[in-house]
């Protein structure tokens, strides 16, 4: 993890987290070593576990997930904002980004604004997971001025729309929908499944089908991204995005090179996960 990240290399304190979380309470138990710990096959488990987090690390006062929406591990999500914050000067003036496909958990946008005071914009193309969005924000008055939520209403635009004219961003960021289908998704969990060892099938971070697959994957995705980034050149200091499968790099690298893009490729590693982030830019070299 990143050395800014306070999740690094350390165990989750059960005992704090129950006490600002007191749904945590049913799902923590003593293993054989006789240390606190949750089922991590049990989806409520992982999302008191992270609302906790998220209460205790982060000053939320609550944070609610509709049933069967993605819950982000807040660990690796914040990673995520402390390689934007390497990335862009963040000594000379206030900070704007543009979360793309926020969600409803927002958790990229409230992370942020929370740990480094950003102003955010949280764009999705999904009603539901915007009208959920806006409610996490509400239920913390700090957040209130600090991220914006908005409906992108055209599903063939990424930034057309959110961005206006003469607006400028410091960053954009994006976690795009990895698969390329729901076939694809459904073989994904199995997998995750019998890594796990446990018998019944259940995603233990949920995730409806915007969050977890879109036609042509997440290269196609960041293909399009990067394309209609050329209209957004002189807008947007630095766009990123997450690249989950390592054989996506080469493509995705030969569209920036072909468009005469600055970019650089940042790992990250979370346990037995690895995954990275793709920077670019047209007014910044990287």
């Amino acid at each position: 993890m990143h050395f800014n990240n306070i999740h690094n290399n350390k165990k989750y304190n059960f005992e704090k987290l129950q006490l600002v979380n007191s749904e945590l309470k049913d799902f923590v138990f003593k293993n054989e070593h006789g240390t606190l710990t949750i089922d991590f096959a049990n989806s409520n488990a992982v999302i008191a576990l992270n609302k906790a987090l998220l209460m205790y690390h982060y000053n939320l006062q609550d944070w609610q997930l509709p049933k069967g929406y993605l819950c982000p591990p807040v660990p690796s999500r914040v990673d995520y904002i402390h390689h934007i914050a390497d990335i862009i000067n963040t000594s000379s003036k206030k900070i704007t980004g543009i979360d793309i496909g926020v969600g409803a958990n927002a958790i990229y946008s409230i992370l942020g604004a929370q740990v480094y005071h950003w102003n955010m914009i949280g764009s999705d193309i999904h009603l539901e997971s915007v009208l959920a969005a806006k409610n996490n924000i509400s239920l913390t008055p700090a957040l209130h001025d600090k991220i914006t939520i908005i409906h992108q209403t055209k599903k063939a635009n990424i930034f057309e729309g959110i961005i206006k004219e003469n607006d400028f961003f410091d960053f954009t960021m994006c976690n795009p929908p990895f698969h390329s289908s729901e076939k694809e998704a459904i073989k994904g969990t199995s997998r995750k499944i019998q890594n796990l060892q446990i018998k019944k099938m259940e995603l233990n971070f949920g995730g409806q089908s915007n969050e977890l697959w879109c036609n042509g994957g997440e290269a196609l995705f960041i293909k399009r991204m990067i394309k209609e980034s050329t209209i957004f050149k002189k807008q947007v200091g630095y766009f990123t995005s997450l690249i989950s499968k390592k054989e996506n790099i080469l493509k995705i690298k030969k569209q920036l090179t072909k468009l005469k893009a600055s970019f650089k490729i940042i790992p990250m590693e979370h346990g037995n996960k690895k995954t990275r982030i793709i920077v670019w830019s047209f007014i910044h070299v990287i």
